[in-house]
């Protein structure tokens, strides 16, 4: 009588697919949390032809109030008064000193608000941008 051997059947499961899936996802998540800045301050922006492609890592938001808003970063707006603004953004500057400042102005704000943010950046040598909604 002949001995018969038994066979262990065991399954395996590759995690090489399961891996590179996960890698792909953390890779989309890193890249499209880049391109997001939030913006809660409700700003009705002016519309533009022309669109820039600086990213600007600092924020001043003026609302139909007349309120200043500023942000570093990905931190959520804080409300500011307008003398707050240059020691804000030179501590920004100190942090990074590439920064690019985004301006949000609603476009029902005076002229002159938008002027005087734009002097401070002025004297100060921050690259300023006028933020707008494409026409």
């Amino acid at each position: 009588m002949a001995l018969k051997r038994r066979r262990k059947i065991t399954a395996e499961f590759s995690m090489a697919s399961m891996t590179d899936m996960i890698f792909l996802l953390l890779i989309f998540f890193m890249l499209t949390s880049t391109v997001v800045i939030p913006n809660a301050i409700k700003v009705v922006l002016p519309q533009s032809a022309q669109q820039t492609s600086a990213k600007p890592l600092t924020r001043v938001t003026i609302n139909a109030e007349l309120n200043y808003y500023v942000a570093y970063g990905n931190q959520k707006e804080q409300q500011v008064s307008f003398d707050e603004i240059t020691p804000f953004l030179q501590q920004c500057y100190d942090k990074e000193p590439e920064i690019y400042v985004a301006l949000y102005a609603d476009e029902s704000i005076p002229y002159k608000e938008v002027v005087k943010v734009l002097d401070i950046a002025n004297r100060n040598n921050f690259r300023m941008i006028l933020v707008t909604r494409p026409k």
